[in-house]
């Protein structure tokens, strides 16, 4: 049976509240932490802050794209008049969606009542615990708005000053971020638990925070920010002590299904994923992943054609370097290709779980064509809200991600660090590792077109690496936003967002089986037996109507990305009037 602990809310009578609201009323210092089990108890509570399942695996930036689009993407973002109707990327962590402070509230409490409690190693424990939860806190608020009120401890509603004090300095407020991290690091558990924070996912937040920060400072000048490789070398030193010592490795089977099975798995697999939010059909705790995938409903969702683009071949060279590979038709491009391709969508010879009928891409559940697979499960989940597959929160492959990128832009990489980082994730489905001086020496031209912020020595290697981090990691986390962020690539966000290529209207054979899988049709309907039948102009757009091109998506909005305001959100104008020691975001 599986275990449901940590991200069950405990009920203990918790209180959402804002910093001027106590949850005294629901707990009281003097009767309650008295023991473990009720620092244990509250601090149950935080895990609530952590990602849903939908904020894992519904990402839709410009790796996993829909036929409906944020305000992020069209750039018609609004100052909110409130945090309650505050627009925000749709299904980041929940403690990340707006001028929110419950959360900080409820730990800072926690922080100042728990010495109360005999057992100082049990205290010692779970304030590492509070503390993590902090930074966690605080990173995410960070990445939103950048400058934010630092609270170190709970303010009392008579403190006038406290509660309307104006915006720390992000530096300041990032220091004591790693403070916390650091302090969570040196006092946590270090065994491996699945869903319960250790020592090890604190380094993983570690690796993570230090890596977001370094590389958001080093390219965002606008902002002058100093001490970027300070926060590089934080995540490189946090990375190299999981990788050292934790003993996460990274999930090896069969490399044509290794990938998929990582994620398919009902339950989590805990040689590589270091947290995760678990899900059960015994506790009757679903989410909602095969149904999404196969339906109409939750926007169709399918890869954008850079990404599949970007996929190297089978033997490590590049996709985009093969003449003609523009109008490549789906069968033929996918072909001898990474095989992480094959096992995140449907290709050629694609089975579902325990089935044995080869099924090809459902234009009526993905609007590029490009229908992911990566975590649907067996097809008894597929009804609505009723799949159990647990989803990673952390996992090991993120965390070499973060250690070659952060030695790379460092410029302190070697084909050593390579070796003990990407080429363990591409050993996993057979993929040749990345060449230090050949990716120097040779950038590729497909991403440098994309990543336009890079220069120096380490472009080339850099390139791939973030090639390799895009395809390990999409469709998890949102990882893909705070990437684009941090590497001041909004620009990549205005782009028109594309499909399969056909050359116009036809029947077409996606398997290349001798079957007819799809028509697109002008005119009248024709009725073509087992054949999707979809008409052009409506049901489907192509670049150039019926002259062929790839499939557009949203191609009548115009997208917009104002590189001088929105790498930060705008503080509700409810909050500048209650406190008028805020200010506003640069050109908000």
């Amino acid at each position: 049976m599986k275990k449901i602990i940590s991200f069950i809310a405990i009920a203990i009578g918790l209180v959402s509240c804002d910093l001027n609201r106590l949850p005294e009323d629901a707990i009281s210092p003097n009767t309650f932490f008295n023991t473990e089990n009720d620092l244990l108890l509250y601090t149950n509570s935080f895990y609530n802050a952590m990602p849903s399942a939908e904020d894992v695996y519904n990402e839709d930036v410009d790796n996993v794209v829909k036929n409906s689009l944020r305000d992020e993407l069209q750039g018609t973002r609004v100052v909110p008049t409130s945090e309650a109707n505050a627009n925000s990327p749709s299904n980041v962590e929940s403690n990340a969606r707006g001028w929110r402070w419950a959360d900080l509230r409820n730990i800072n409490y926690f922080l100042a009542n728990s010495g109360k409690c005999p057992d100082k190693k049990a205290v010692a424990k779970y304030n590492g615990l509070a503390r993590f939860f902090r930074a966690y806190f605080y990173f995410n608020k960070v990445k939103r708005f950048g400058d934010v009120p630092w609270y170190g401890s709970t303010a009392d509603m008579s403190d006038a000053d406290m509660l309307t004090k104006a915006r720390d300095p992000r530096t300041m407020v990032m220091d004591s971020v790693m403070a916390d991290v650091n302090n969570a690091i040196a006092t946590l558990d270090a065994s491996r638990q699945l869903n319960t924070i250790t020592k090890w996912t604190a380094l993983a937040l570690k690796s993570r925070i230090g890596l977001y920060e370094g590389t958001f400072r080093k390219y965002h000048p606008e902002f002058s920010l100093p001490d970027a490789n300070k926060f590089l070398d934080a995540s490189i030193e946090a990375s190299d002590n999981l990788m050292k010592n934790s003993g996460y490795v990274i999930y090896k089977a069969t490399p044509s299904t290794a990938y998929m099975k990582l994620f398919s798995s009902d339950n989590a697999i805990p040689d590589e994923v270091i947290l995760a939010r678990d899900f059960s059909d015994e506790l009757q705790v679903y989410h909602n992943l095969n149904y999404y995938t196969m339906t109409a409903s939750y926007g169709k969702p399918g890869l954008e054609k850079k990404l599949v683009n970007s996929y190297l071949m089978a033997d490590g060279t590049r996709f985009t370097d093969i003449k003609g590979y523009e109008t490549m038709q789906f069968a033929e491009e996918v072909q001898n290709r990474d095989p992480r391709l094959s096992q995140t969508i449907r290709t050629p010879g694609y089975t579902r779980i325990g089935e044995t009928t080869p099924l090809t891409p459902e234009f009526g559940a993905t609007v590029t064509g490009y229908q992911l697979i990566k975590f649907v499960s067996a097809p008894k989940w597929d009804t609505f809200t009723k799949d159990i597959t647990d989803m990673p929160i952390f996992r090991y492959a993120e965390v070499l991600m973060n250690y070659a990128e952060a030695k790379a832009e460092r410029g302190t990489l070697t084909q050593a660090d390579l070796d003990i980082s990407t080429k363990l994730t591409r050993d996993r489905v057979g993929m040749p590792n990345i060449n230090l001086a050949a990716a120097n020496a040779n950038p590729d031209p497909y991403q440098a077109q994309q990543y336009t912020q890079l220069s120096g020595s380490n472009v080339g290697v850099i390139l791939e690496i973030r090639r390799e981090r895009r395809i390990e990691l999409v469709m998890e986390n949102f990882f893909r936003w705070d990437d684009l962020i941090r590497w001041k690539e909004g620009q990549l966000l205005t782009k028109v967002f594309k499909g399969m290529y056909f050359p116009g209207p036809g029947s077409f054979d996606l398997d290349k089986n001798g079957k007819v899988d799809l028509v697109i049709y002008e005119g009248t309907k024709p009725t073509v037996a087992g054949a999707q039948v979809l008409k052009l102009g409506s049901e489907i757009l192509l670049e150039n109507g019926n002259k062929g091109g790839n499939i557009v998506v949203n191609g009548h909005i115009n997208k917009k990305f104002n590189e001088s305001r929105d790498y930060l959100y705008p503080i509700p104008t409810q909050e500048l009037l209650l406190n008028t020691k805020l200010k506003q975001n640069p050109n908000w």
